[in-house]
């Protein structure tokens, strides 16, 4: 057998997922064909037919791949194989109905799309475990194969049946030791909820206390990273040493911790998605809903995944080809988006760019989930813009590897506040009549952060995502925490300390409020930093409209307003209102070496631009409106930018500082930017 020509990291790879057993006419070499002119160097197979693979129980099928991975070997195109266990084969559910999830206690998601297993369920992985084996032994020797996915957007429910139950009391009490120290950490006083023995423990489907509602899902996430762990090892017994296992992560799932997840694999892999259009420009409302709009949507999913395992290259194993949607949710990008996309996840430190799929699917659910080829297979416009972006990935070649993003803001993203907020939000529902006791925002917390990173990104600061539980040494001149509710004792002083010591820590609502298991702190909040802040609130208020700011800042308070008293520290920014004008919207105080600011509402697009341009960007281009710039550094040591303008207008942008095109070589001192354009500079000597 040939060797393996190269292994993932060695340079940036492109491609798409292809399914030719989907197909219905036989055209492999035609697309290989196609592949090559448009500069792919990977593509990912198998993973959703676990049916073809074993179409009957213990038949097994396997050669039908061999030509598939023989021709991407001949035309110098890596492949990734995935395990196929996401979607169940109807002989196995016919079989074994017990291996369905329960939505609810006793309520089986029914079978007809995909996921609807409980993948904790010991009779599934044993056949789980058969089929990996049979799969990967017969493949993990081809040249052609770099890695295999397992599974595929692992997390989608969270599993309420009997033995999930079981395993979730038993975890408990690993967890507390007895039942008095639960009663005592979850309140169970109140209601008359108080345990005498685990077995007493009510089920989670009409659970009110918040406390419970946060193991429940610190549980479910780790079943699921225990799951992708066993598959992991489970290939491995097969997979060489230069052969990388990964899962392609879903950050939204709702079983998933992906932090934790990241620890099981061995290189952060996950499915990115954006909007297009006009959604991808400057004027976008900035919605964090799939998917996420703004110009900054496509540097925030990336700076999303790199914080899974900050400091390492990532691997994107999905991202828009034509349409992400349906009939009637469809809306392929503008000339121009595919590149200003791919660059961006480059430029954020995607070592990978796969987008899903190569053929659009000629039936069953996705069938207008569009692809890079349309239903006629004849290649047009999408074809086009993917291979002119091809192409200049591989000219530039290793200019863009070894990318190390800069960053000059950490905003802090955590976990189990967004579990807490999906719980018990401080947000109502937009779609609510804000009049009424309306529905709950369960989507609270995705929704202030991703405003946060919309208003820094559009003053011009670089932004590095971070998990609260990677707080620790190095980190930038600020450090952003919209909405960090739960935090350890350790967290609270690990930000002091940063302060402290010189840094810009700025703290957004209901930060520091509630310990890492949910209960309120007993002190004026934010909780142990009211003293650096100089700042304190003791009550706060719903808003049933916006409330301009008035200082120092332009924009409009939303959502939420804390009654923040200044006690020492300066006021920034206070409120346009008869009765909330007596509170501090925004505060500051130097604090040792460093500044603690507090923002006490959930801001507007304008106001958190507004607060990103007073936090004052170490950007030396002249950005702002479509046009954009991103510095890193690349596994040479050379200082890159990546350009952008998120527009239909025409931008001459004048070079802060010497330097040449990528693609070109030439030396460069004003770049001309045509409707959503994007150039790639290196900086010279002068």
């Amino acid at each position: 057998m040939a060797q393996r020509r190269y292994r993932i990291g060695d340079r940036i790879l492109f491609g798409a997922a292809y399914y030719p057993e989907y197909q219905p006419v036989e055209r492999m070499d035609t697309d290989f064909g196609l592949m090559r002119d448009a500069g792919f160097s990977l593509i990912r197979v198998g993973e959703s037919v676990w049916s073809t693979w074993e179409p009957r129980d213990g038949e097994f099928e396997l050669e039908w791949l061999a030509p598939v991975l023989d021709a991407a070997h001949a035309h110098d195109i890596a492949v990734v194989l995935g395990t196929p266990t996401y979607a169940v084969p109807s002989w196995l559910m016919v079989k074994h109905p017990e291996i369905a999830a329960e939505s609810r206690t006793g309520v089986r998601v029914p079978w007809g799309a995909r996921q609807e297993t409980d993948t904790s369920h010991p009779v599934f992985r044993r056949y789980a475990e058969r089929i990996i084996r049979a799969v990967v032994a017969r493949y993990a020797g081809h040249p052609a194969v770099v890695g295999f996915q397992v599974d595929n957007e692992p997390g989608n429910v969270l599993p309420h049946n009997e033995h999930v139950f079981a395993g979730f009391k038993a975890w408990l009490l690993t967890r507390y030791k007895d039942v008095g120290a639960i009663n005592d950490a979850w309140n169970l006083t109140h209601w008359a909820h108080r345990l005498d023995d685990i077995d007493e423990l009510w089920r989670p489907d009409g659970n009110h206390v918040p406390q419970y509602d946060l193991a429940w899902r610190r549980y479910q996430a780790e079943l699921t990273t225990d799951y992708i762990g066993w598959q992991t090892a489970l290939v491995k017994e097969y997979a060489s040493p230069d052969q990388a296992v990964f899962t392609c992560i879903d950050v939204a799932r709702p079983a998933v911790d992906d932090r934790a997840l990241g620890q099981v694999i061995d290189i952060v892999a996950a499915n990115q998605y954006h909007a297009t259009q006009d959604e991808l420009g400057p004027g976008a409302d900035g919605g964090h809903e799939f998917p996420p709009s703004g110009s900054w949507a496509p540097f925030f999913v990336a700076d999303r995944t790199a914080a899974i395992r900050p400091g390492e290259r990532f691997m994107v194993t999905e991202t828009n080809a034509t349409s992400v949607g349906f009939p009637w949710f469809n809306h392929p990008a503008y000339d121009g988006q595919w590149r200003q996309v791919a660059w961006a996840m480059i430029a954020r430190g995607a070592r990978a760019i796969e987008y899903w799929h190569w053929h659009t699917m000629h039936g069953s659910w996705e069938s207008y989930w569009g692809g890079i080829l349309p239903h006629s297979f004849r290649p047009g416009r999408v074809y086009e813009q993917v291979a002119q972006l091809g192409r200049e990935i591989r000219t530039a070649g290793g200019a863009v590897e070894g990318i190390v993003p800069d960053a000059g803001v950490a905003l802090v993203y955590s976990m189990p506040t967004r579990w807490a907020f999906e719980f018990h939000p401080p947000l109502q529902d937009p779609a609510a009549d804000p009049r009424k006791q309306g529905g709950p925002d369960r989507a609270a917390y995705e929704r202030i952060v991703y405003r946060w990173y919309g208003g820094l990104s559009r003053a011009g600061h670089q932004i590095r995502l971070l998990h609260a539980d990677d707080l620790g040494a190095g980190l930038p001149p600020v450090v952003v925490a919209p909405a960090l509710y739960l935090a350890t004792d350790e967290q609270r002083e690990t930000l002091r300390e940063y302060a402290a010591g010189g840094g810009h820590l700025v703290l957004g609502t209901r930060s520091l409020y509630a310990d890492e298991i949910g209960r309120p702190r007993l002190d004026r909040q934010p909780a142990g930093l009211a003293d650096a802040a100089g700042a304190w609130y003791d009550e706060f208020s719903n808003l049933l409209a916006p409330i301009p700011v008035t200082g120092e800042l332009t924009g409009r308070a939303t959502g939420l307003i804390e009654g923040l008293t200044a006690d020492g520290a300066d006021v920034v920014a206070g409120y346009d209102h008869p009765h909330f004008g007596r509170w501090a919207a925004v505060t500051t105080r130097e604090y040792g070496a460093g500044r603690v600011t507090y923002v006490g509402t959930i801001p507007d697009l304008e106001l958190a631009t507004a607060l990103g341009g007073w936090l004052a960007p170490a950007n030396p281009w002249p950005v702002g409106g479509a046009v954009t710039a991103h510095g890193a550094t690349n596994g040479a040591g050379e200082r890159l930018w990546f350009v952008h303008n998120f527009g239909f207008e025409p931008h001459t942008v004048v070079a802060p500082m010497p330097v040449a095109d990528v693609l070109t070589g030439a030396p460069v001192d004003r770049l001309e930017l045509g409707p959503w354009d994007v150039r790639i500079v290196r900086e010279t000597t002068p």
